[in-house]
């Protein structure tokens, strides 16, 4: 999740109406040559000889973590209260920064190429496993929590999280299992006009279920399986459907950045920050804000960081923001932590490669995307969409995400292509089977149901 938005002249502006919102969407518009890639990825740190989850206070703790990475690499402190909460690059282009239940997450810079973002990945996990190795700490890569129950998972004391936590109980089922016990792996992507994200937003969230499938790893739950392969995007289904989903309106006439402004308002708010603090404002309305009208602060309006801020709490399949997130994988082994961002930079940075997305999704109803996405987590390859599966969809949309990131030409060490980080999704799919199923097959063959074996194995 976002942090806060920073302090600049922008963010302190007050805002007087709908049109400021959506100028400033208008603004991450960026020419062809300016267009970056972000990746986002979180994991789950561990206790090594006792795999029990990281608590933030103490000698072995995520406060320890931070400041060990914080003295050792550089990295400038982010502080709530007292507690060092997150860690920025001096540069200000990536940061650090947790999850509710400790998860540990790169925001990472935006990068010219997956040959930067496979840099990034390995000097991120050298810094944090030097670290966490004094400390008897270790990292894993699932997409949900394979052992600890809620009541086990640690809470981490940032006051967003106190917020969200009582709210999302009144919601939804899933609402503290998405907020303690699952990890995502994230690629932020620039546009170039309104109608270029448009066309980006309805083709990236239409495949966003065939992301899902191909990313799906968190088949376990509390030392057993939980009968998905992707439980991270179950969860999703029911957390709270006024801020998630899969947005039809998208593909509707009149999309635009003022028609998501809309719907932004439209979704509750979770809070307020003023002087520092976390003022509670869960279900109420950014439109009552704007009227002045908040309950909470009467006759107070809303400055530019306040909107910042609400829509990071929006968690739809794809959220847009002044670049387009990709929300829809579960994190998983180090080897796909790249394939993420080499799949959408595929898909959406080449002119043909999009347009044969855009055909391929283009026929598909609101009723059937919305069918598929349901079914994905459970069945993964095997749901289907307008009679195909989703391996079949996978294996073209692959061919077409390689064709796309060939046409860049960018070339990294041993004249190795970008292609080449699909590889590893292009293996799931020559063999029919997520990693959640390769994991289910160790459950229930070498690893004779002990669950545990997965922090051993597949340990970053």
């Amino acid at each position: 999740m976002s942090g806060p938005a920073p302090e600049t002249a922008e963010a302190l502006t007050p805002i007087t109406g709908k049109d400021q919102l959506v100028r400033y969407l208008e603004q991450g518009a960026k020419p062809r040559d300016q267009w970056r890639i972000g990746t986002e990825h979180e994991k789950f740190p561990f206790l090594t000889d006792t795999l029990q989850p990281v608590p933030y206070f103490g000698e072995r703790s995520i406060s320890a973590l931070l400041h060990g990475l914080k003295e050792r690499y550089g990295w400038t402190g982010v502080y709530e209260g007292e507690n060092l909460i997150a860690l920025a690059d001096p540069k200000g282009l990536s940061s650090i920064s947790l999850e509710p239940g400790g998860q540990f997450e790169l925001s990472g810079a935006p990068l010219a190429n997956i040959h930067d973002t496979w840099d990034e990945v390995h000097e991120h996990l050298d810094q944090v496993r030097a670290v966490g190795d004094r400390l008897g700490i270790g990292f894993l890569g699932l997409g949900a929590s394979p052992l600890w129950t809620r009541a086990e998972t640690p809470v981490m004391p940032k006051g967003r999280y106190g917020i969200m936590s009582a709210y999302m109980d009144k919601v939804g089922r899933y609402g503290r299992d998405m907020m303690f016990r699952t990890c995502t792996v994230q690629a932020n992507l620039d546009f170039a006009s309104e109608a270029d994200m448009v066309k980006k937003f309805r083709v990236s969230l239409a495949l966003q279920p065939i992301a899902t499938a191909l990313f799906a790893c968190s088949p376990f739950l509390e030392g057993k399986p939980n009968g998905y392969l992707s439980f991270r995007s179950e969860v999703w289904t029911d957390t709270d459907n006024a801020r998630a989903g899969m947005l039809p309106f998208v593909f509707e006439d009149g999309m635009g950045f003022e028609r998501y402004v809309d719907y932004a308002l439209d979704v509750p708010m979770y809070f307020v920050i003023r002087d520092g603090k976390f003022v509670n404002c869960a279900g109420e309305s950014f439109r009552a804000f704007m009227a002045g009208k908040l309950p909470q602060l009467p006759g107070e309006t809303p400055i530019m960081r306040d909107w910042a801020d609400h829509l990071t709490t929006i968690f739809p399949e794809v959220r847009l923001k002044r670049y387009l997130e990709m929300r829809g994988a579960d994190a998983g082994p180090w080897r796909r932590l790249c394939a993420l961002p080499a799949l959408w930079t595929g898909l959406l940075y080449s002119s043909s490669s999009l347009d044969a997305a855009w055909d391929l999704v283009k026929p598909w109803t609101a009723k059937e995307r919305d069918r598929l996405r349901h079914d994905v987590p459970k069945l993964a390859f095997g749901a289907e969409i307008a009679g195909r599966t989703v391996r079949d969809i996978a294996r073209d949309v692959l061919a077409l995400a390689r064709a796309g990131l060939d046409e860049r030409g960018f070339m990294g060490c041993k004249q190795r292509r970008e292609g080449a980080f699909l590889d590893t999704l292009d293996e799931s799919v020559a063999t029919g089977k997520t990693k959640a199923e390769n994991l289910l097959e160790l459950y229930h063959g070498p690893w004779a149901g002990d669950v545990a074996r997965v922090f051993r194995d597949f340990a970053y």
